[in-house]
Parts: C-alpha cells; structure tokens; sequence
C-alpha cells in the first residue's frame, strides 16, 4: 500500500474512532516513522470550547510508568542500586513494615527492585479502590506513603513475591519512593533533571506537582472518569505519583521514546534486561520493567504486530513498532477507553503499517 493510501487509513479510522465514541471528548494521534517517510500528527474534538490539537499536552496516566523504570534502570546502571537488591535497603522500616503478609508468613524483606518494576511482588493494587474516593471528593487527601499505608490495612497480597503477576500502582509508589531516596530529589525534579531537560521536553511536567519549563500555548486535554473531568482534580494527582502523573505533548513523547530505543538513556544490555525479565500480563503481552510487550499468537496476533511500549489507563500509549521502525503515540483521554485505544493501536495503525 502506498505511503498516503496508509495515510489516509489510518487518519480516517481514527477520527471515524472519536467521533462515533460518545465516551471520548478528544483525542490526539502520532505516528512517527524514518524508515517510511511518515510522520502524522492528528486531533479530533474538543477541550472545552478549543478544538484538540495535536500539540497540546495530555495527561499520560500509566505511560508514566516506563519513565520511572527507566529512571531506575539509570540508577542500576550508575551502581546506586541493583535490581536484585531488596526494596528494605532504601525504604524506611515503618513503611516497610507488614506490607508483604500472605498467609501468615511476612514476605516484605523479600521483595526485589525487579519485583515491584515486573508486577511480580504479590503486593495488592491501592489505585482502583482509591480512585473512587478520590473521583467523589477532589479534596481527600492522599499521599504517597499514606497510599500505600491504606493497602497495608485495607487489602492482602496475592501471593509471595516473584510468584505470580499482579499489575499495581502500589509498586511504582514504592519505586517513586526509592528513586527519592537515592537521588535526594522529589520524583518531580528528578524526572525534569534525567529526562526533560537532556532529552528538550520543555512542555512536560508532572501533574499538580511541577511546571515545564516552556509552557504550552495550548491548553492541556481535558481527560475524563466517566463523566468527571480530572484536570482540576488535586488529590488524583497525588495518588498517581510515579505511578503515572506525566503531563505531556507527543512530540516530547517522541523523544523520550526515539532515545529509549536507540539506547541513548541505558545501554543496549539494560534495555533488554527492562524487556525481558518479564511476566505473563495476559495472552500475548508480556510486561518487564514498566514495559508491555506484544508477542506472537497463532491466529489471533500474528508477528507482523509485535510491538512494545507502554499504556494508561486513559486510553493512552507509546510504543515502538521494529518492523516499520514506528513511534505511535496516542491519547483518548477517557478511562473507558484504555482496552479500545489498545485495540485501535494495533488493528488500525500498526496493521497498515506492518
């Protein structure tokens, strides 16, 4: 198919995709690719009264989670931490205490780094039931710490640690946590010193908690909870931590991601470390260290659509495709919408593209 027959597919598909989801208010789409000549940057409805622009910042959700894995793949590198190193080194011992009991047996000294960056530590999630709370009352206070002090109370691990997967915010509070230890920076500042300002992303920032260094000159998208708009929203903000609070637009994406893959953040030996020390998410995903990664299934995925990167829960993602040595960066900004933006990302841009 000729490069503006695919184009035009992928364009139509897209704005087809908005304009018949009456969940999705507006959406942004970034399709990036040398090898192929391409570089597409598309928006469709509205934030507020202002039409979506491709340029304006989105609030990433989960995205964030590949910054703060790579951030500690850069301390791994630095010799200030292993992976293999048990997460008591770094947190302090009240935090610590009786976070990990399964069945009787308090497992907490023997969750590793790798374990809470690969969903393996067994420990239960505390974004989902929190999320609730936080949607009614925009002013429940909420930390961090006391996050993960409500999981200690409220639920149980599923299992020991390295034993199963269990996708959860509370380890990437955890590691946000370690990453302020070791650097003696707020997660914030660390972000903007490792990432935004080597790589110029001069219009990301971390929701309610820092300012880019650039303001945007378009207002940022409006993303959604049901019917709930949550940009205004303080106490989400803090939950989500390194769990996910990046605010920013997908030509800063792009180079956050070009860099990744052409291992100019970590070394190629620590990128397929973050790739392949991994667990079964579900059938055809895989997820190592805060990456999802896309393999074959007979019929149902075929090789031409193996891809990895990283998804949010708002229907947002940024993956890499090696086969069309393609960036696609997107943002529905609706909750509702995180399994169909997935969908939408591989039959519709990836497929074309293979």
């Amino acid at each position: 198919m000729e490069k503006q027959q695919v184009l035009y597919k992928i364009e139509k598909a897209f704005r087809t995709k908005v304009r018949k989801d009456k969940n999705v208010r507006n959406a942004t789409l970034m399709v990036y690719s040398r090898k192929l000549d391409i570089c597409l940057k598309i928006a469709e409805g509205n934030t507020g009264s202002i039409p979506a622009h491709p340029d304006q910042p989105g609030y990433m959700a989960s995205v964030g989670k590949l910054f703060t894995s790579t951030l500690i793949a850069i301390l791994h590198e630095n010799s200030e931490l292993s992976f293999n190193d048990p997460i008591s080194k770094f947190l302090e011992p009240q935090l610590m205490k009786g976070l990990h009991i399964y069945k009787g047996k308090d497992y907490s000294t023997e969750i590793k780094i790798r374990h809470l960056l690969n969903q393996t530590s067994g420990l239960p999630d505390n974004f989902g039931p929190l999320l609730k709370s936080v949607v009614k009352d925009p002013d429940f206070s909420m930390s961090p710490q006391k996050a993960i002090g409500w999981t200690k109370t409220h639920a149980k691990p599923a299992f020991p640690p390295g034993k199963g997967f269990k996708y959860t915010d509370t380890n990437y509070h955890l590691l946000g946590l370690i990453i302020e230890k070791i650097t003696g920076m707020s997660f914030h500042d660390a972000l903007r010193f490792y990432f935004f300002e080597p790589l110029g992303m001069r219009n990301s920032w971390m929701l309610h908690t820092s300012e880019p260094s650039v303001s945007s000159i378009y207002p940022m998208a409006d993303f959604f909870h049901k019917k709930t708009r949550l940009n205004d929203n303080k106490a989400y903000a803090a939950l989500d931590y390194a769990g996910g609070g990046i605010v920013a637009p997908a030509e800063d994406l792009l180079r956050f991601m070009k860099a990744l893959v052409k291992c100019q953040i970590v070394t190629p030996e620590t990128l397929e470390k973050m790739r392949n020390d991994s667990a079964r998410f579900q059938m055809g995903i895989d997820y190592g260290y805060g990456i999802w990664q896309f393999r074959t299934v007979p019929v149902l995925m075929p090789e031409k659509l193996n891809c990895w990167g990283v998804a949010g829960a708002t229907g947002s993602f940024m993956f890499y495709h090696p086969e069309s040595d393609a960036y696609i960066i997107g943002n529905f900004n609706q909750f509702e919408s995180a399994r169909q933006a997935l969908k939408f990302m591989l039959l519709k841009v990836i497929k074309p593209l293979a």
